[in-house]
């Protein structure tokens, strides 16, 4: 089967992939994938400029919460 989020390894056993996009400009968007799932996507419409995090239970994996934090606004 593929790796999850794309990523060319693998993961050892107990551990998750992840991968990050950081985006290009208003071209390409970031994303966050984690262990096989996006998290954050301008296809989820829950992205913005900034900061874009995502709180994730280091133990389960699953996602507490997604924010975006304006930097430039303030």
């Amino acid at each position: 089967p593929p790796n999850k989020c794309r990523i060319q390894k693998s993961c050892p056993e107990n551990h998750f992939a992840f991968k990050i996009i950081s985006g290009a400009a208003n071209v390409v968007g970031p994303s966050i994938c984690f262990n096989g799932m996006i998290l954050m996507s301008s296809v989820k419409n829950n992205i913005g400029r900034g900061l874009n995090i995502a709180l994730v239970n280091g133990t389960s994996g699953q996602l507490l919460k997604a924010d975006t934090f304006d930097m430039y606004s303030g």
